[in-house]
């Protein structure tokens, strides 16, 4: 079913689970007589509160999957709250993949730079939505709560996500780098980029790189400046077991591919990448970097290696990830949204997670302690 949806996320195929060991999963499916017609990867999580023992935080990030056209959102609720209360979920917290509005790169960029709106919703959408807007009106009616809207990133995935476009391709001229096709494909995304981004783009190629694709058991390599890309910008990392987990559950997938970059000069290694891929989209999951060799420029060699392999893949989208909602040029998540946008990434709203509490008083002493945690 997955392999017939084009915008089908990574973190809804079958396999991610093997990455998130503490939670239980699920592979669950909406059926219309003998059609299926949605399905959706639920991890439940044990929540360590006292009073909540056996009982679990259902999440459905970018699900369910299914046809908004086709098939009615209501249709799918209905079974889903009394099925996860069956499997001992107190809460259900879902994240739609469907897109409300659209901004484009520049038009984000400028906002920024003349810091005269606080958010980017403030500004007028180059695209919205009709139809998932619609489906935020049938989640209100039956009790779903709306995330709030905020500056700071939660929890779960952010709600607005930062995208380049990408121009179709043929199989034959996709298949061949040196096609004047796909040429002129890497220079229509090149010319997305503010000058700034585009020149250092273009000279990572002309800087002695060497860029390769490594296997599991080059692994290391990656977490080791991975650590120390962590320590120099002061946040917690992930440990290797995690991106090996994530490496051999998506290239077991028939529809993903993960893949980890290099860049060198010489016998250095100057950057590193997660790279993955499933459906319509590439994604830069994860990046490191050292700060020698600077003006070689191989983080940006590593961003262009990523746009040529998602066009390689006929990916209509590379995604770089979650951007704040903020415009106020001070905030310290400014300069993230700054940086993807001068790649010439638009930033789209998406329908962020929506909580359905299915019993409230756990609810409560659930946030309680989320509260205190964080």
């Amino acid at each position: 079913f997955l392999a017939q949806q084009e915008a089908a996320s990574f973190l809804q195929n079958p396999l991610w689970p093997k990455t998130k060991p503490a939670w239980r999963s699920q592979s669950i499916g909406w059926w219309d007589n003998d059609e299926l017609v949605a399905a959706s990867l639920v991890l439940y999580r044990p929540i360590p509160v006292p009073g909540l023992r056996g009982r679990s935080l259902a999440y459905i990030a970018d699900g369910p999957v299914f046809d908004p056209e086709t098939v009615a959102l209501e249709s799918l609720l209905e079974p889903l709250v009394p099925y996860a209360r069956a499997q001992g979920a107190f809460l259900i917290r879902m994240g739609l993949p469907f897109v409300l509005r659209r901004w484009e790169a520049e038009d984000v960029r400028k906002a920024l730079s003349a810091n005269e709106h606080n958010l980017i919703p403030d500004l007028r959408p180059a695209e919205s939505h009709v139809t998932a807007w619609s489906m935020e009106d049938t989640l209100t009616r039956l009790g779903w709560e709306k995330p709030e809207l905020t500056e700071d990133f939660g929890s779960g995935q952010a709600q607005f996500q930062a995208r380049i476009p990408l121009p179709e391709l043929t199989p034959e001229q996709r298949a061949d780098r040196e096609s004047p096709e796909f040429v002129q494909a890497v220079e229509d995304v090149l010319m997305r980029m503010d000058s700034t981004s585009r020149r250092q783009t273009r000279k990572s190629t002309r800087s002695d790189l060497t860029i390769s694709s490594g296997g599991r058991a080059e692994m290391s390599k990656w977490q080791a400046l991975y650590e120390e890309t962590a320590q120099r910008d002061d946040f917690t990392g992930r440990p290797q077991w995690y991106f090996e987990a994530m490496f051999d559950a998506l290239n077991a997938s028939d529809i993903a591919q993960c893949q980890v970059l290099f860049a060198h000069y010489e016998d250095q290694l100057l950057a590193s990448a997660i790279y993955v891929q499933q459906q319509n989209t590439g994604w830069y999951v994860y990046g490191a970097s050292t700060r020698a060799e600077s003006k070689r420029y191989a983080p940006r060699g590593l961003q262009l290696e990523q746009i040529k392999l998602s066009l390689e893949a006929g990916a209509r989208y590379y995604d770089l990830g979650g951007v704040s909602a903020t415009l106020n040029k001070e905030h310290e998540l400014a300069g993230l949204t700054r940086f993807k946008t001068t790649m010439g990434a638009d930033v789209v709203e998406t329908m962020g997670e929506w909580d359905y509490p299915i019993n409230k008083v756990l609810t409560r002493a659930f946030r309680m302690y989320m509260d205190r945690r964080g």
